[in-house]
């Protein structure tokens, strides 16, 4: 038996710690005295004290923790790690996303963006819409294109789009359109024919990983203020290259069209 003093020693976890995970039921030790309120634990506790380290590390709240602990099953006890790592990973993305923007905000003298004035002929599309949330827009974009191009399937003739109202900017809910360009569009589950409106729009491309675009459409907002005129109408970008057509978010390209009026 080893007390707790010792135990804590060999896994590097604090007494204070040791007693809190008693507590909650999380690490029991192998025996206390009912005389004195000893902790004692035994040797093949160390390996269990270890994995609940590793898991703390890694974040994974005590309640999960207790649910991996007490799954007997290693591969069920796999799968909620994995899911947890995803999550992990998922939020180091997000952590380099925006270090990579406060960087390029950062920068002392940020090299200007292109701007190109560009009148879009109005066109038929397939597309999929829906009044969202700010926050549920990724969710929804994954969910909106994978049936898009499951019904557009070979049927199409360029890069995906998109359109957003200013409300889903301005009041954090708003109309949110996605299409692929087809020269017949099907008309299936939530899949059908919309016609994008002709539009004068001024049009920069934003590089690398979509967290980061916010950036790219400040500096397109302030070109506009500063060589144009705006005009409502829902902001429109079109995914050149993204992640269906390579791994690498360097070489992701995003066209932003802002709306504007120009008199020549």
């Amino acid at each position: 038996m080893l007390t707790i003093g010792e135990f804590s020693r060999l896994t590097h976890l604090s007494v204070r710690t040791l007693r809190r995970y008693h507590e909650d039921e999380l690490l029991e030790p192998a025996v206390v005295d009912g005389a004195t309120g000893y902790r004692y634990y035994t040797v093949e506790q160390i390996p269990t004290a270890q994995v609940i380290h590793r898991l703390r590390e890694l974040d994974v709240p005590l309640g999960d923790v207790q649910q991996i602990l007490r799954t007997p099953d290693p591969g069920a006890r796999s799968t909620l790690v994995a899911g947890h790592l995803r999550r992990l990973e998922a939020e180091l993305d997000r952590t380099r996303a925006a270090v990579t923007s406060l960087r390029r905000l950062l920068q002392p003298d940020p090299a200007p963006i292109e701007v190109e004035l560009r009148a879009e002929p109005a066109r038929e599309v397939a597309a999929v819409e829906a009044v969202i949330g700010h926050g549920d827009v990724e969710a929804w974009f994954a969910g909106a294109m994978a049936e898009l191009e499951v019904a557009v399937g070979a049927g199409v003739t360029g890069p995906p789009g998109g359109a957003y109202d200013n409300a889903l900017f301005e009041e954090g809910r708003g109309r949110v359109l996605v299409y692929l360009p087809t020269s017949r569009p099907p008309r299936t589950g939530r899949v059908h024919a919309v016609t994008l409106p002709a539009a004068e729009l001024a049009v920069t491309t934003h590089v690398g990983e979509h967290d980061g675009v916010d950036v790219t459409y400040g500096e397109l907002g302030a070109w506009v203020v500063e060589n144009a005129m705006s005009v409502a109408g829902p902001v429109r970008e079109v995914y050149r290259v993204g992640p269906r057509d390579t791994g690498d978010p360097a070489a992701w390209r995003t066209e932003i069209g802002w709306p504007v009026f120009r008199v020549t």
